[in-house]
Parts: structure tokens; C-alpha cells; sequence
């Protein structure tokens, strides 16, 4: 509303001043004499510009910084030069060569126009990596606070960071990009029932982050880029906004470790949450069906956690005490090897 507010204004600014200049006594013969066409013509070029700004309204602040200072370098390295070549065509009255003035606004005219191009080109192609000292004058977007973090569609296909923000731990802001809002669409549109029914609870994720007060949730714009992966269109976002890429791909996660993007792996978060085990250690647990290897029991942890128990398969449907032998922990999750205690061992034997 602002912006259309604004825009009606600068019309009405435009007409009045083209209008003003027109009709005044100062204005030269052949527009006093073509008022009406003049007003039409003149009112075409900022109404042309006007029609610009409406037909492109993805602007990035960072690319119009770039032309602004590409330009303004420009302008200021051809002044320099052509102030450093002047000795050089003062030389005109010393070898009466009357050709060299004329050359002289030649090569203002080109470098006028080639160094502004030069500074704009290089800094439209380096702005995510060049930073302008000056304060709050910036090419590469930095939020304030803590660190962004962007999801993937599998850390909200998995929920659990909807209740890691519920525990108040987090106060940056979270992105989604626009193309992962797209694949969570995708899956939640397909024929697959289980498929179906993930892609829509990521979608509910998504809506139930937006509706928390205690986060601020952006969905991010992109703009579609042929030949490249998502996986790396999403790491290349995380180092745009200098933020955290949240996911549960291992595969994702050593990409963009190898590519210096730093990663938060929810099985990672949620396994530093976990109680800790140590060898040694008593375990109760209900053994719920055998294992793989002879003689093993398998039963869980209120958390989910695999418990392993040697020569436990006779205790299946039974609450043992068990003592923890070892543990193996990675990314994908924990799991705990245990035997029976010497109690229930004593009794068998």
C-alpha cells in the first residue's frame, strides 16, 4: 500500500513539474509552440521509468549497491586518469599539432565509459565475496543477531525442529527457500500415501514455526537456476547469509562440511540430548523380539534407543536388568550392547 502510495505521488509529482516547465514563459520556442506533444514526451520518460520499477520487482540489494558503487568508482578512477593524462595533450601548443584536442575528448569519452563498466562488471561478479568497509554499507547480506538457519525439506519432513524452538534454545531466524517450500509441496501432492503423508506434515512444521511468536520464520526467494542440484543451491544460500544449514541428510551434511558450510544434523542435536551410557552401567529393559546375531535380544529406550542384549532372546516380553557393555554413536543414531546381569545369569545357570 506504501508503494503504491508512493508511486501515485511521483506521477503526480512528474505531470505537475513537466507541466509547470511547459507552459512556463521560459520555455524554448518549438516546445511553446508544440505544448501538448512536448507535455506527452516529456511525461514518457519518468512514467518510462516508473514502468521499469513495476516490471521488475525482484530487486536485490546487494546488485543495485554494485551498480551504484561500480558506477561511482568508475566515474571517479576516468577523472583521475584523465587528469593524470592532461600533461600530455598540453603538449598541443608545443608541437602545434592541433589533432591532439581533439583526441584529448576522445579519450575522455572512452574512459569515461569503459572504467565504469570495468568497476560494475567486477563487482556484480565478486559482490558475495567483496565487502565494502564502510558501515552499513554492505554487498553481501548479514543478518543481525545470531546466525540464520536454513532448513531442507528433510529437517521439516522430521518435525523435531519445531520442538527444538519450543524449548526457547533458538533466536535467529529461520529461512526457508522458496524451492524447498516447492519440493515439500511436490511430496506432499504425490500418489504415495507414505510419501503423502510426510510432505504434509513438513508442511504443518513449516505452519506451526510461522505461527510461533518466539521465531522469526522468512521464505525465502529464489530465483530458478538450471544445472544445478538443490543440495547445492541450498548450500550456496547458507554461505550467501553467512547461516547454519539444518538437515538430516548425511549426504548433504559432508557436502557442504567439505565445501566449509556449517551444519546442524538433528540426529547429531538429539543424540547430545540423550542420557549418557557407560560401560558398565545398569540398563532396565523389556526385550521385544530377538536380534540378528544368535542369542541376541533387542529391546528400546523410552528415547528410541536399540539395546542389544547377549543371550536375551530366551527373555523376549520380559523387563531385565541389563549392564552396559558398549556403546556405538554416529549420525544416524545410537546403540547400546549390553548383557544380562549376573542376577538373572546366576538364575538361568
Amino acid at each position: 500500500m506504501l508503494l503504491f502510495v508512493i508511486r501515485m505521488l511521483y506521477i503526480m509529482v512528474s505531470a505537475g513539474a513537466v507541466l509547470a516547465w511547459v507552459f512556463s514563459s521560459n520555455a524554448p520556442p518549438s516546445i511553446a509552440n508544440h505544448q501538448g506533444l512536448a507535455f506527452a514526451g516529456f511525461l514518457l520518460i519518468p512514467m518510462t521509468f516508473l514502468l521499469i520499477d513495476i516490471l521488475i520487482p525482484r530487486k536485490r540489494v546487494e546488485v543495485m549497491s554494485a551498480i551504484y558503487f561500480g558506477l561511482l568508482i568508475g566515474v571517479l578512477l576516468a577523472y583521475l586518469l584523465n587528469l593524470a593524462l592532461e600533461p600530455a595533450f598540453v603538449s598541443e601548443d608545443k608541437f602545434d599539432n592541433p589533432n591532439l584536442g581533439k583526441l584529448q575528448d576522445g579519450v575522455r569519452l572512452l574512459t569515461v565509459i569503459i572504467l565504469p563498466y570495468i568497476c560494475i562488471s567486477f563487482l556484480l561478479q565478486t559482490k558475495d565475496q567483496f565487502r565494502f568497509v564502510i558501515p552499513y554499507v554492505e554487498f553481501q547480506r548479514e543478518l543481525k543477531g545470531a546466525r540464520p538457519l536454513v532448513l531442507d525439506s528433510s529437517a521439516l519432513i522430521d518435525g523435531r525442529i519445531a520442538d527444538v524452538v519450543d524449548t526457547n534454545m533458538l533466536d535467529g531466524q529461520i529461512l526457508v527457500p522458496q524451492f524447498i517450500l516447492h519440493e515439500v509441496q511436490d511430496i506432499a501432492d504425490s500418489h504415495d500415501k507414505v510419501r503423502r503423508s510426510r510432505g504434509r506434515r513438513g508442511l504443518d512444521v513449516l505452519r506451526k514455526l510461522q505461527q510461533d511468536p518466539k521465531i522469526d520464520v522468512k521464505v525465502h526467494e529464489t530465483d530458478s537456476v538450471k544445472g544445478k542440484s538443490v543440495d547445492q543451491r541450498l548450500i550456496e544460500i547458507t554461505r550467501e547469509f553467512n547461516g547454519r544449514l539444518v538437515t538430516n541428510d548425511l549426504n548433504l551434511n559432508k557436502l557442504a562440511g567439505v565445501q566449509g558450510v556449517s551444519v546442524v544434523n538433528l540426529n547429531d542435536v538429539a543424540n547430545a540430548l540423550k542420557p549418557r551410557f557407560l560401560p558398565g552401567e545398569q540398563v532396565r529393559i523389556r526385550v521385544v523380539k530377538e536380534g540378528e546375531g544368535a542369542g541376541q535380544g533387542v529391546g528400546y529406550l523410552d528415547d528410541g534407543t536399540m539395546v542389544v542384549v547377549e543371550q536375551g532372546n530366551k527373555q523376549i516380553g520380559n523387563e531385565i536388568d541389563t549392564v552396559v557393555t558398549s556403546v556405538l554413536q554416529n549420525s544416524a543414531g545410537r546403540m547400546l550392547f549390553c548383557k544380562m546381569s549376573d542376577s538373572i545369569s546366576s538364575v538361568r545357570t
